[in-house]
């Protein structure tokens, strides 16, 4: 028995932003989003990527697990992972049983707190040692804007991944004239500071190295006059944020590394190099 198939747009072997130490990426497809700076749209169709069982994928990256060390892992990332619970519940059940280390990437914009929904997302935490998770917009009204849906589903996400002690990183994407405000980190910062498994914060700058992947697919990108941010308005950011205070990462999660180090994102929006 196969068990159940997931829609995969991407592996990437030897990742080194998307959580501790060195990991195998899987790339889900489909994604409920349209995030202004997104430069993937390529992702948001489900139903365009190839589909895998959880076991060919665990074998896929297993064949990489030399390198990982003890610090690192499987990164599942999108697209959207949460649209595929069930896929990403099997892959993790089974990595586990490995000793693999497990982390998600996801902007939580199909979380629910209530009903089976929730019931998949408790059972995939279970098997979940690390989340990546975006703080797309503080301000609700703002956060339709740039996304498309609402973020109060999300700030649920986060009060449960609070409550049952879950490691998360987090990271926010600084754009100009939309992000780069600092009312709205000030905001954000304060909502952090509510928060007590905060691992990590990160400050994304935003680029448009995917405005050619618009493109391609004849859409338009409407941030394309949209410079990105300068050194001085990241610094900036990450001073309000407090990036500097969460470093817990660096003595309790497995994975840890060298303490002195920040994930490179100077070039990458979303902290990938799947561009």
């Amino acid at each position: 028995m196969e068990g159940t198939k997931g829609y995969i747009h991407s592996f990437e072997s030897f990742g080194s932003v998307d959580g501790p130490g060195v990991r195998y990426i899987v790339f889900l497809s489909g994604c409920p989003l349209r995030c202004k700076f997104c430069h993937n749209p390529d992702t948001w169709n489900m139903t365009a990527g190839q589909t895998y069982s959880a076991s060919e994928v665990l074998e896929k990256a297993l064949r990489c697990k030399s390198y990982w060390d003890k610090d690192g892992g499987i990164t599942v990332s999108g697209g959207e992972p949460l649209l595929q619970m069930d896929f990403v519940t099997e892959l993790f059940t089974l990595a586990k049983a490995k000793g693999v280390n497990t982390c998600i990437d996801t902007s939580g914009a199909t979380f629910s707190s209530e009903g089976e929904a929730f019931e998949k997302f408790r059972k995939l935490m279970e098997v979940t040692d690390l989340l990546l998770v975006d703080i797309k917009h503080i301000d609700e009204e703002e956060h339709v804007k740039l996304t498309g849906r609402t973020g109060k589903n999300i700030r649920e996400m986060f009060a449960y991944l609070d409550s049952i002690n879950k490691p998360i990183w987090i990271r926010h994407v600084l754009v100009p004239g939309i992000t780069d405000n600092d009312k709205y980190l000030e905001q954000t910062r304060d909502f952090i500071r509510t928060l007590h498994n905060v691992y990590r914060v990160e400050i994304l700058p935003y680029h448009s190295l995917g405005k050619m992947k618009y493109d391609q697919l004849g859409i338009d990108y409407v941030l394309k006059d949209t410079e990105s941010p300068t050194k001085e308005r990241v610094e900036n950011a990450r001073t309000i944020l407090e990036c500097s205070k969460y470093r817990r990462w660096e003595s309790e999660l497995d994975g840890a590394t060298d303490c002195g180090k920040d994930t490179p994102v100077s070039e990458y929006a979303c902290g990938r190099n799947c561009c």
